[in-house]
């Protein structure tokens, strides 16, 4: 897969790289050089999985991490949204 650099020195992962990995908005990277070859290597994973279930009181779709995850704020949802698959 091909990508370009930006003018501000951003490069985007391809959607099927990032699906693939499992890498998602602000997810951290580290960047090293090796052989002449720039590896970017994602950090440790989320500790928390997102899912959509049915709300059992409305019964509309609702997202969960379960009940030790942390809320999740508006930009964080509309993330997940994003990249759910239909």
């Amino acid at each position: 897969m091909q990508t370009k650099v930006s003018t501000r020195g951003q490069v985007v992962l391809p959607g099927p790289l990032r699906r693939r990995l499992d890498i998602r908005t602000g997810d951290c990277l580290d960047a090293n050089v090796e052989n002449g070859r720039i590896i970017l290597t994602p950090r440790a994973k989320r500790q928390h999985r997102v899912k959509l279930v049915t709300d059992p009181v409305t019964g509309l779709p609702a997202l969960s991490a379960g009940p030790a995850a942390p809320p999740l704020t508006s930009r964080e949802v509309e993330e997940i949204m994003e990249n759910f698959p239909d």
